[in-house]
């Protein structure tokens, strides 16, 4: 068995408290260096007890320089360095094999809970994902993304070749909501294809990833390949401005506002997976033995991690025929959910107050109506910089999201919260006609066995990663499939060959024309 890291051994519950916090560390240009400056407001999001010294970094020229040392061709491509392929897949297979270990799976899975509040399964999946990721690029795996093709030319000795080429320094923004998950995915992808990255993490959660970049040294990838920062995202945005004529791509996750602000100062020189208000759509064939699966599924993908998926259902289509039927098993399910076992839990980027004023305009349309849920949770110490709520769903009329509230009953409540729409057999345009206006194509499903439905939605639609048949859901694991928005040039794909290929880099083309001297040739005359 591997031998595990000591820091894997120490408990982040017992580590971590007001009057022993956890100290986090910026990593530079090879080294772990501690902050002159840490944050006040990072707080455990269970008491409001500061539990971790996160620096507050402000200063950027150095990591700017590092930005500067990595040059347009890459740490490594197909003609320089190509050991580098190695040396990462047996990095992978390194950590891999360190990730089977119960400890340190237990540590990870612990300290997801600690910054990220969600239930155990959800936490030990996040985990799982990131491991079988880990995995699935051993040994020659990172080499096999580096594949190019070949084409004859039209004499002897003359072929075109085609090259996946990094683009060099990058930069990788992630979120608060998959603190392991997302910005391991998106660094190693960037590392596999030659790149080298500086990453910055929500600052709420960023221990995670600055605990698993020690893993992968620990498993052999070198200090120098990547640099950590931590600092607001405003002091972000001003290291993007100083320092964007050395940055080649920037790798954002998060807020679509935050997005397109990044994509404006970069010039559009970025990939981006930005807010997805997720739709499902419940086809009209019912089945009486698909309900108990349907509805347990539809809870899933609204509730699971307090809602605070970009995969989440944010609006869900339900044909009259399953409405009677399947709402008050989703209400049903949705009961059971409590704080003590953290299948609800604190809301990391709205307040009560934002929460009580967007779900009171919503049941203010005309016709629309609370199904469940619409309370605060009580009995618990979250700090007030947070929100929690209930399972939440409101249903709303077809006539009011195709008309004049579309853009209120579309804005995206980053919690436990679901739109209702039920439609009737006269309707499908009209609910089609409301996906075509949603900004956002992240997830999506259709919930149908019938193959015409099914194709009619398919047809119509554009979103990245769509789930389609009884099973369908919003929400899946991306270590088996693509996962990332579609519909946007900008788009940034996750955790499979092609997005990373298609995300970390470039298409390169080089002629090889080394044939013999045509014969009887001469210099062109001159008109």
């Amino acid at each position: 068995m591997p031998q595990v890291p000591s820091f894997a051994t120490v408990d982040p519950f017992d580590g971590m408290t007001a009057n022993n916090p956890g100290v986090v560390q910026n990593l530079l240009a090879g080294e772990w260096r501690d902050a002159s400056n840490h944050r006040d407001d990072i707080v455990d999001p269970m008491n409001g007890e500061l539990f971790l010294q996160v620096p507050d970094t402000d200063k950027h020229e150095s990591f700017i320089a590092g930005l500067a040392r990595c040059p347009k061709s890459g740490l490594h491509n197909p003609h320089k360095h190509p050991d580098r392929y190695v040396m990462l897949g047996q990095v992978c297979a390194r950590a891999a094999a360190l990730m089977a270990t119960p400890e340190i799976a237990d540590y990870f899975s612990k300290l997801l809970q600690r910054v990220m509040p969600k239930s155990w399964a959800q936490c030990a999946g996040e985990y799982h994902v990131t491991r079988v990721f880990i995995e699935n690029f051993a040994g020659d795996g990172v080499r096999f993304l580096g594949r190019g093709f070949s084409n004859p030319g039209d004499h002897p000795g003359q072929e075109s070749r085609g090259y996946r080429w990094p683009f060099g320094p990058v930069v990788v923004i992630a979120p608060f909501n998959f603190p392991l998950e997302i910005p391991t995915l998106q660094v190693m992808g960037a590392l596999f294809m030659g790149n080298r990255p500086l990453v910055k993490i929500d600052s709420k959660v960023s221990v995670v990833f600055e605990q698993f970049v020690r893993l992968l040294i620990y498993a052999g990838l070198p200090a120098e390949d990547i640099d950590l920062i931590h600092c607001r995202g405003s002091e972000m945005g001003k290291l993007l401005e100083a320092g964007r004529d050395k940055v080649r791509l920037v790798q954002f996750t998060g807020s679509s506002g935050v997005a397109e602000r990044i994509s404006s100062l970069m010039n559009g020189a970025v990939r981006l997976e930005d807010a997805g208000f997720d739709w499902k759509v419940i086809g009209p064939d019912y089945d009486a033995k698909w309900l108990d699966y349907v509805a347990w599924q539809c809870e899933q993908d609204a509730y699971n991690a307090t809602g605070q998926k970009c995969s989440a259902q944010s609006i869900m289509f339900v044909h009259k025929n399953w409405t009677s039927d399947l709402l008050p098993k989703i209400e049903s399910l949705a009961s059971r959910r409590k704080l003590d076992d953290l299948t609800l839990g604190p809301i990391l980027s709205w307040t009560d107050a934002q929460i009580d004023s967007h779900i009171a305009a919503v049941t203010a349309i005309d016709g629309a109506q609370l199904l469940f849920g619409g309370n605060h949770l009580s009995g618990h110490s979250v700090p007030d910089c947070y929100g929690t709520l209930d399972a939440t769903a409101v249903r709303v009329p077809l006539s009011a999201v195709a008309g004049e509230h579309f853009e209120l009953v579309t804005t995206e409540l980053f919690g436990p919260f679901q739109i209702v729409v039920e439609y009737g057999d006269d309707d499908l345009n009209a609910v089609l006609a409301i996906l075509e206006r949603i900004s956002h194509h992240l997830t999506a499903a259709v919930v149908s066995a019938d193959v015409g439905f099914q194709q009619a939605v398919l047809a119509a639609t554009v979103n990245g990663t769509t789930y389609c048949g009884m099973r369908a859901r919003t929400t899946g694991a991306p270590q088996n499939h693509w996962f990332g928005p579609a519909g946007d040039p900008r788009g940034a794909g996750i955790g499979t060959p092609e997005a990373i290929t298609v995300t970390w880099s470039c298409h390169r083309e080089i002629i090889m024309d080394q044939g013999p001297l045509p014969e009887n040739w001469t210099i062109p005359r001159s008109s």
